[in-house]
Formats: structure tokens, sequence, C-alpha cells
């Protein structure tokens, strides 16, 4: 989707793509460190099923949600959007 602004062309961020990208990300580290989905969920505080829509993509998560992924991981935030 694209907005024309002050003659500028402005490109909207895909937001599906970024979730898929984080939602990668998690998984790879997560099974990286040998721990299932189910285990994860629950040191994480989170319902196995929301889990598994983050890794997939379908969920947007929020901010403090993230952060506690990224803590139960061992990771910085911004390791998680690389």
């Amino acid at each position: 989707m694209k907005f024309i602004a002050n003659s500028a062309i402005i490109t909207t961020v895909d937001m599906y793509t970024i979730n898929e990208r984080l939602g990668a990300n998690i998984r790879k580290m997560r099974e990286d460190k040998g721990l299932l989905q189910k285990e994860f969920s629950k040191k994480v505080g989170l319902d196995p099923a929301y889990l598994s829509n983050i890794e997939t993509g379908k969920m947007n998560p929020t901010v403090t949600t993230i952060e506690k992924i990224a803590i139960s991981l061992g990771v910085k935030v911004d390791e998680l959007m690389k």
C-alpha cells in the first residue's frame, strides 16, 4: 500500500511479514534451547495456542509479551527481530 505525502512516496510496512519474522526467530531460538512449545509457553506464562500463533506469524504480540519472551530466551528484544 502506498501513500503520496508532500510529493514523496511512503510505503507502509507489511505487519504480516514482521510478525512472520518475529515468530520464526522465536521458534528457532526456542528450539535451539531444546524447549518444547508447551514447556516454553508455561515458562513465559502464555497459553500454548497463543504462543503457537505468535510463532506462525498469526498474532501481533504486545511489547510486554515480546519482552517476556526475550527474557525467557535470554536474549535482547532486538535479537528477536533480526
